[in-house]
């Protein structure tokens, strides 16, 4: 892990955008199994307090499965990589205008989820996953079986990768359109973008931080692991928290 003298500071009025699953919490064998460490929410409470509300996760998690684990410590949630957005707690769900997964795509991935013992699919909304960490060795196949289903549908899906899963997802939803969203509102607006994901599916939120005049981190380049995100996340808490 890089040393915490090296680590970022907050910038003058930061808003802070984070990932969940190898962010903010280690990676489980099942999407399910993640567990909260003690001392992460109070942290984040206050990050939230120091940061006047600018304090935001974006994630491929449904918004419900979010709150399940963070309670309403986040001030704002984007699900689903953007394909739902709560931008103030208690607030109903935005939902841009997606695709649905066709049905015939479910059917299909379920057929591959039951062809391997160790492999889950996870439904969304707007797309699907299906997730290998227990059967390592289905990896190869499951990305040619649903590269062969995308065939044709190319302009509006597309597969992408995650940790030991392969995820298939609307085109036009992705975490720069979110991170964008989100700053174009109180309290976000007019604040520095700070965005912090350890994924492929972050490189978007990172690259329209950046372009934002802010900062996009990978956690394997900065913090090296999630446990490195937190203690970062604690030292700001100690550091601006109130």
């Amino acid at each position: 892990m890089t040393s915490q003298t090296a680590l970022p500071d907050l910038p003058a009025r930061a808003a802070l955008l984070l990932d969940l699953d190898g962010t903010l919490l280690d990676i489980a064998p099942t999407p399910d199994a993640v567990v909260v460490p003690p001392g992460l929410l109070p942290a984040l409470r206050r990050l939230r307090a120091a940061l006047d509300n600018a304090l935001a996760v974006v994630s491929g998690r449904p918004i419900g499965q979010i709150e399940a684990l963070l309670e309403s410590v986040p001030y704002a949630v984007a699900g689903e990589h953007g394909g739902a957005i709560r931008h103030a707690p208690g607030a109903a769900a935005e939902r841009p205008d997606l695709p649905a997964v066709p049905a015939g795509w479910v059917a299909r991935a379920e057929r591959l989820a039951a062809g391997w013992p160790g492999v889950l699919l996870e439904r969304k909304a707007h797309g699907l996953v299906l997730h290998y960490r227990l059967e390592p060795a289905a990896g190869p196949a499951l990305h040619q079986a649903l590269l062969s289903m995308l065939d044709g549908d190319a302009a509006l899906f597309t597969l992408m990768p995650a940790h030991m899963a392969w995820e298939v997802k609307p085109r036009a939803a992705d975490k720069g359109k979110a991170v964008q969203r989100l700053m174009a509102r109180p309290p976000f607006a007019g604040r520095v973008p700070l965005y912090v994901g350890d994924d492929v599916t972050d490189e978007d939120g990172m690259r329209a931080a950046r372009e934002m005049g802010g900062t996009g981190l990978r956690v394997q380049e900065v913090f090296g692991d999630a446990a490195g995100v937190r203690a970062w996340l604690h030292a700001l808490a100690g550091r601006h928290g109130r």
